[in-house]
């Protein structure tokens, strides 16, 4: 098992005998070969020193770790629609204005360069989109959408911005995950042709035994006939933003309870998707997926499963081969781990190429069959190293260096996740045409690719 320990400073950039092809290289930071988007040239050559006037929306659980992460720059506005949140920092930036209502923030969009967006999925596009078209920085939490349109929508106006922008997956930047991409890419197990991605979390419909088991937080097995007092100083109409209108119950709020609800969120697999397939999304260098089927228990109209599995069927990119990704969440798991022939960790990324395995989660990774690797000499590192996922998106607002989740990427990747769950929604193994938008073979998945907004609430590109 090799440790994610980061290498010495001078082993940061390949000596010219041991780099991998230019191709290769070209993937500096970012490694995402599906573009990168670069600050305004307004912004370009600012001093480092100088501190970036933030707006952010949302400002509890997530949102106030992200807040935390970029509390050394200038924080100029607080957002949140529960007013306590809004207090405990305020309490830290005593100067920063004061929002309820994250549209209210933009009618002072000349206060800030950029924004911190860490709202549940179902208002990520809302809260973020106007900020694109204001030509303003985005850090937005993962997934960077409630559904494929709202991804495609985003994906889009930020290349038209051409603006520094992040979506949270914070894994990305950390050692280990950019030493497999340049392991696996400098051919250390060969051409990949299948990759499995697990995760133990099982948070969604199931039985009150396996809640019990799996730690879910909220037992859950239907809408609520009823309703809770909504909380004090919540505001439960604007908690509920473009998303159909029900009574406030505590199974919805705080969060991450929401996640389970199709309504709010799309469960395991755009949570933890955005994560762990984000790690075979960059090694493989994928994008659109061709085929994708999924398999689990019947769908419920309500509530995300906890346990299912979805297999994706990319083509051929470049010189890499065709690929299956597959993915397991809750009790479902590969055959190589039933089996018990490779390590049974918790959750993990198997690589299997054609000269071996490469088995890795967020902070190890294992070259398998381990006595095939004997004596291995790995690759020399050629990505760059940021300090983390939050100073390298506030650089790139202030030199227009490149970021490694920007929308571009992050825009393809959550596009994927949601497109697992729509085949579970659907029923049956849908054939993709990403560039229409559409499964031609399943015009019942349209649904589920969109939604209509409550009354009062739009997207407007």
């Amino acid at each position: 098992m090799i440790d994610a320990t980061p290498p010495p400073a001078d082993r940061l950039t390949s000596s010219a005998s041991q780099r991998p092809s230019r191709r290769r290289f070209l993937q500096t930071a970012a490694g995402a070969t599906l573009g990168v988007i670069a600050a305004p040239a307004i912004v370009r050559g600012r001093n480092l020193n100088d501190k970036l006037n933030i707006a952010v929306i949302a400002t509890g659980g997530r949102g106030g770790h992200n807040l935390s992460q970029v509390a050394s720059e200038n924080i100029v506005a607080l957002c949140d629609v529960f007013e306590p949140a809004v207090d405990r920092a305020a309490s830290e930036h005593p100067k920063a204005k004061r929002y309820t209502d994250f549209r209210r923030v933009y009618d002072d969009a000349n206060r800030f360069d950029a924004v911190v967006v860490s709202t549940p999925e179902h208002t990520h596009a809302a809260a973020t989109l106007p900020a694109l078209l204001l030509g303003k920085h985005v850090y937005l939490e993962k997934p960077l959408s409630y559904n494929v349109a709202e991804a495609r929508i985003l994906r889009e106006a930020a290349a038209k911005a051409n603006v520094a922008t992040q979506m949270g997956t914070q894994i990305h930047a950390g050692e280990n995950y950019r030493r497999v991409v340049e392991m696996i890419q400098t051919g250390a197990i060969g051409p990949v042709r299948e990759a499995h991605v697990w995760v133990g979390r099982a948070w969604g419909l199931q039985s009150a035994e396996a809640a019990e088991r799996n730690r879910d937080i909220v037992y859950v097995t239907d809408r609520p006939t009823d309703s809770s007092p909504i909380p004090e100083g919540l505001d439960w109409d604007l908690w509920l933003g473009p998303a159909p209108e029900r009574p406030y119950h505590e199974v919805y709020w705080p969060g991450p309870k929401w996640y389970r609800w199709w309504d709010f969120g799309n469960g395991t697999m755009s949570d933890l998707g955005s994560h762990w397939n984000d790690l075979p999304f960059w090694v493989l260098e994928l994008k659109a997926p061709l085929t994708i089927e999924a398999f689990g228990p019947p769908p419920h109209p309500e509530i995300a499963p906890a346990s299912m599995r979805a297999v994706y069927e990319y083509g051929a990119r470049g010189d890499q081969p065709p690929v299956t990704l597959t993915w397991y969440q809750g009790d479902e798991k590969p055959q190589p781990w039933t089996d018990g022939t490779i390590p049974q960790w918790n959750s993990g990324v198997l690589f299997v190429g054609d000269k071996g395995m490469l088995l890795a989660d967020y902070g190890k990774y294992l070259l398998l069959p381990e006595d095939q690797f004997e004596g291995f000499t790995p690759p020399e590192p050629f990505l760059t190293r940021p300090a983390s996922h939050h100073a390298e998106w506030v650089d790139a607002c202030k030199t227009g260096s490149p970021t490694g989740s920007n929308f571009e990427y992050g825009g393809w990747l959550t596009e994927a996740n949601h497109l697992g769950n729509v085949a579970y929604r659907v029923g049956r193994k849908i054939e993709w045409d990403a560039d229409a938008m559409r499964a031609t073979n399943a015009p019942e998945a349209e649904p589920f690719l969109t939604r209509e907004y409550r009354s009062g609430w739009s997207l407007d590109s």
